[in-house]
């Protein structure tokens, strides 16, 4: 008997955009407080300084109002999952936009106050059902918004990482929607039902080929927490690292996870 079909995963709108305005916000307070020393300061993205990744910050967020700006595509191009296997080949063109972003915007908090009252204004009355012509394809406003929450996560912790006691908090949905949408995209890449994934509170997610387990505990399972999970996924951390400094428990012979990541890169 074939597997049963997984059904795709639904994000509240409502709380989806309540989570992307609350990341941003908490980002844009963290970003205010920063000196021109700490700007300064390298970041594990190549050779960005933490004033360019700040800058890339308010570029990822602007992409959805420059996009509700834009003309509505005919039909959808992509899914939620197709988006994270859909980003690498456009980080040249991100990284030449950062930079000169950054160089055009001296008063970061000048460029966060207008990214954010425009992303408000926007979202006061688009709907979710509006498709956004996004360079990676054109994929409806409410699934564009889950994506975004991705982007904030991720750099929120890259802007942690770089700047010691910065500190910046986690919007919980925020977090929540980043972990499940990386962990169905495993799913989505290493289809199967033979190794559990759990990222408790947020994700339980099935994966890679073999034999499926339907009762008890399954043979093969794989438990961490959500920023270690998201760092996996988006290649922070290698799965080598990850077993070692025990951040990840991996019990099976299928268990490993090495070949299927990073998922985002």
């Amino acid at each position: 008997m074939p597997p049963a079909k997984k059904r795709t995963r639904s994000y509240d709108p409502a709380k989806i955009r309540a989570a992307v305005l609350a990341q941003f916000g908490n980002v844009r307070q963290a970003v205010h407080t920063l000196t021109p020393g700490q700007l300064a300061l390298p970041t594990r993205l190549g050779d960005w300084t933490v004033r360019e990744l700040a800058a890339h910050v308010t570029m990822a967020v602007e992409t959805v109002s420059r996009n509700l700006d834009r003309e509505e595509p005919a039909k959808a191009e992509l899914t939620l999952l197709d988006w994270p296997f859909a980003t690498a080949a456009r980080a040249a063109d991100i990284d030449d936009g950062t930079r000169r972003l950054a160089e055009a915007n001296p008063d970061l908090g000048a460029l966060y106050a207008a990214t954010e009252e425009r992303l408000t204004g926007n979202l006061a009355d688009a709907p979710g059902a509006r498709l956004l012509a996004t360079r990676t394809g054109a994929l409806s406003l409410a699934d564009y918004l889950v994506t975004r929450t991705v982007e904030l996560v991720v750099h929120t912790d890259d802007l942690n990482a770089a700047v010691p006691g910065l500190d910046i908090p986690y919007d919980r949905q925020a977090l929540a929607a980043c972990t499940r949408l990386l962990a169905d995209a495993l799913a989505a890449r290493a289809p199967g039902g033979s190794t559990e994934v759990r990222v408790p509170p947020y994700a339980v997610v099935q994966c890679v080929e073999g034999p499926r387990h339907t009762r008890g505990t399954p043979p093969n399972v794989v438990e961490t927490d959500p920023l270690t999970w998201i760092r996996l996924a988006t290649g922070r951390l290698a799965w080598a690292e990850a077993l070692q400094d025990a951040k990840v428990s991996a019990s099976g012979e299928r268990a490993d996870l090495s070949a299927h990541l990073p998922l985002m890169a």
